[in-house]
């Protein structure tokens, strides 16, 4: 078998509960052959019974697997019925749009499940599709559904617009999530969002607010910019800023 997404969720599921083994094998077939959305809502309530909520147990080279089926995807912290989940509504076959699905499932989830479902958007089909679903789950007031999205997820990386992605980092930074775990948090640094965040910093200091330096790590490529340069330069002289973080 090859090493899909889909046939790596389900071994690591099976071989961590191998008494449930025989229940996922025949839903799972059972969905790929065309069940009805009932037969999916079903095997998604029973996941949590039937499989736990453990993380799953993953080794390094689990997760070099993982990324070799898609780059950037890291499924490290899933719950194994997390997983299960993800993997029901990519092998559930239907004749319904896969955005429209997702966005019935988003609309009942409670956040453990709300999480799962953002986790596996690297993994979905028609990604362009997804637009208002991903909306939704950044405009969370839940930190932890917002970093469904942001935190080890390649989705943002590859398939968000440079307005959505700057205004992604910010948004981690103003509900206090980290930034170093965003997918893609280098290569998509960008002139635009540079000036934003050094603005954000300088707010910041005028209030006798800290700065992470994670800031940084998108500003540092554009610091020669004259437009950003000379508020570096006074944030340094101020004793705001030590210039050691820029190098």
């Amino acid at each position: 078998m090859s090493n899909t997404a889909e046939s790596l969720l389900r071994n690591w599921i099976v071989k961590q509960a191998p008494e449930q083994a025989t229940w996922v094998d025949e839903s799972l077939d059972a969905l790929a052959q065309g069940a009805p959305d009932r037969d999916l809502y079903i095997f998604l309530g029973y996941a949590p019974r039937k499989l736990g909520k453990a993380d799953l147990n993953l080794t390094d080279d689990d997760l070099a697997d993982a990324n070799a089926a898609k780059p950037g995807w890291s499924p490290k912290g899933w719950s194994i019925d997390g997983a299960a989940r993800v993997l029901a509504l990519l092998t559930a076959t239907s004749n319904r749009p896969f955005a429209e699905r997702f966005k019935d499932l988003r609309r009942t989830s409670d956040v453990s499940e709300m999480i799962a479902l953002y986790r596996g958007l690297p993994l979905y089909p028609d990604p362009e599709t997804m637009d208002f679903e991903v909306g939704e789950g950044l405009r969370s007031n839940i930190r932890a559904v917002f970093e469904a999205i942001a935190h080890h997820n390649p989705f943002p990386r590859d398939n968000f617009d440079e307005h959505r992605w700057n205004h992604m980092i910010l948004k981690a930074l103003f509900v206090g999530s980290t930034l170093a775990p965003i997918v893609g948090l280098r290569d998509r640094a960008n002139p635009e969002l540079a000036r934003i965040l050094v603005d954000y910093a300088q707010e910041r200091w005028a209030a006798g607010r800290p700065v992470t330096d994670e800031l940084w790590i998108s500003v540092r490529p554009f610091k020669d910019d004259p437009a950003i340069a000379d508020q570096l330069s006074e944030a340094v002289g101020k004793g705001y800023l030590n210039k050691e973080v820029l190098l």
